[in-house]
């Protein structure tokens, strides 16, 4: 594999949780590799094709492949978008003239849990978290490009780490490519069984590979005053770096 990454970090990490970001750009760099970012990089426009506007969804994903054209891999942090250029977004530009460059990315772009388990099979990154952790796995990334396998293997090598709930209860956490603005009380509904859940196990982390799911989560916390916290899985991997380096 070439040395050099592109990295693509998601709408919801560049408006709201950028620190993600840095966190994905420092976990990239760890593991041997030159990490790239183009700044001119915007949405994959995964809640345009969600909601029906495919011929925006289509011009926002032009310039997407326009901005990860090439050969390099490319990591992101975020299996919902990610899911959707591997699946969903080859429906916009089957048999037209960016068929074979949206075909060449969706085999190049990878989560970073794809990413780790390629790069490092045993998944030990050295890394360490002392808390109860809850594995959030959001329903795009299920549904379209499951890595749950290699995100509970990663989870397993952190030291000190103790995931407390076992495969399978999965269920949506409320934010649902929109459920948060066209139905927010089936929304928060949602949210709260899955925060109660992760209560009962006796959880002190929620971590995902989604942002958008642990804003949505993080919110209702905040709202109700729960004693719990989410971390971005890229986090969690960086924090006894950072811990340490303070």
């Amino acid at each position: 594999m070439n040395k050099d990454i592109d990295i693509f970090i998601p709408c919801g990490v560049d408006q709201f949780c950028h620190q993600i970001g840095f966190d994905l750009i420092d976990l990239v760099e760890s593991l041997g590799f030159k990490a790239n970012y183009n700044e001119n990089q915007t949405c994959c426009g995964r809640i345009l094709y969600d909601n029906g506007n495919w011929d925006m969804a289509k011009e926002v994903g032009e310039k997407f492949i326009e901005d990860f054209k090439g050969s390099n891999t490319v990591v992101g942090c975020s299996t919902s978008c990610i899911g959707y250029i591997k699946t969903k977004c080859a429906n916009l530009f089957y048999n037209t003239s960016n068929h074979n460059s949206h075909k060449s990315l969706a085999n190049r772009i990878m989560d970073i849990t794809e990413f780790i388990h390629c790069v490092r099979p045993d998944c030990d990154l050295g890394a360490e978290f002392p808390f109860k952790v809850f594995l959030h796995n959001n329903c795009h990334s299920l549904n379209e490009y499951n890595v749950e396998q290699e995100t509970r293997l990663i989870l397993s090598k952190v030291k000190n780490l103790t995931l407390v709930n076992e495969e399978g209860n999965n269920f949506c956490c409320g934010w649902g490519s929109g459920l948060e603005i066209y139905n927010k009380a089936v929304s928060d509904e949602l949210a709260r069984r899955k925060i109660e859940y992760a209560l009962s196990l006796g959880a002190q982390y929620i971590t995902s590979t989604d942002t958008s799911c642990l804003l949505k989560l993080q919110n209702y916390i905040d709202k109700n005053n729960l004693d719990l916290k989410t971390i971005h899985i890229v986090s969690l991997l960086r924090y006894s770096s950072k811990n340490n380096n303070e």
